[in-house]
């Protein structure tokens, strides 16, 4: 694949997202759905890796880079990753003087409502794709339940579920 596509379609990801993985449906649609360059498995593993990982939440824009277009590919996504960074203080500056202006607020409430339908949409189609047995359906609902019910962090829910799925697996 292209790398500037690949720098271009990242950075569309990033740019239009709000919080951590709110670009992934934008991802999932671009290069799982419109340019067959990585696959719904090879996103999901994108997403494990990246919020497994130190570091901001939007890190598998790295990984999804690589799968996408190897080594230049995660550079391109590193760079995608890192330019809303550069635009934030004019954004801010912008965003600052409006801030309490109604339609300004209701913009951004649309823009954050948005998004977050898109996020469920794509993460039901990920599900699919990583709930493939009943042992996996099961690790999810109880990891669902846990993280939903209780203030443990993701990290060691994420950690006791890989460390479940390694041991069924070895065993």
């Amino acid at each position: 694949m292209n790398l500037l596509l690949v720098y271009l379609l990242l950075l569309k990801a990033t740019l239009t997202s709000f919080s951590g993985l709110a670009g992934l449906p934008i991802v999932r649609q671009d290069f799982v759905i419109q340019h067959h360059s990585i696959t719904d498995a090879q996103l999901n593993q994108s997403v494990a890796v990246g919020r497994t990982i130190p570091g901001p939440n939007g890190l598998y824009i790295v990984c999804v880079g690589y799968y996408a277009a190897g080594i230049p590919g995660a550079v391109a996504g590193t760079a995608a990753m890192i330019t809303p960074a550069f635009l934030i203080i004019p954004l801010l500056r912008w965003v600052g003087k409006r801030a309490g202006n109604r339609r300004a607020k209701g913009v951004i409430s649309a823009v954050l409502l948005g998004s977050a339908a898109l996020l469920i949409a794509t993460s039901v189609e990920l599900a699919r794709v990583a709930v493939h047995d009943s042992f996996s359906g099961a690790l999810a609902a109880i990891s669902f339940f846990v993280m939903s019910a209780t203030h443990i962090d993701t990290l060691w829910v994420m950690l006791a579920a890989a460390t479940l799925a390694l041991i069924r697996r070895v065993f």
